[in-house]
């Protein structure tokens, strides 16, 4: 038969750092969570999104003006 559970265990058996019958620490504190809380941007900045819609109405242009192109020789 077992004995009574013993709340403290034997150190040398251990693998953590505190002694026994001491409370271990909650939390190391090294996570990203830390810090004050910063809400998330949302959607994109106004530069890339003008650089991206300039880009691709620019190329729709050139593909109606050599479409036309082909049609009127």
């Amino acid at each position: 038969m077992t004995g009574p559970s013993n709340p403290d265990p034997d150190p040398r058996i251990t693998e953590n750092s505190t002694r026994p019958g001491a409370t271990p620490p909650a939390e190391s504190g090294t996570s990203t969570g830390t810090g004050p809380y910063r809400p998330p941007r949302r959607g994109w900045a106004a530069g890339p999104l003008v650089i991206i819609w300039s880009l691709t109405v620019a190329f729709a242009l050139f593909f109606l003006v050599y479409a036309i192109i082909l049609a009127t020789d």
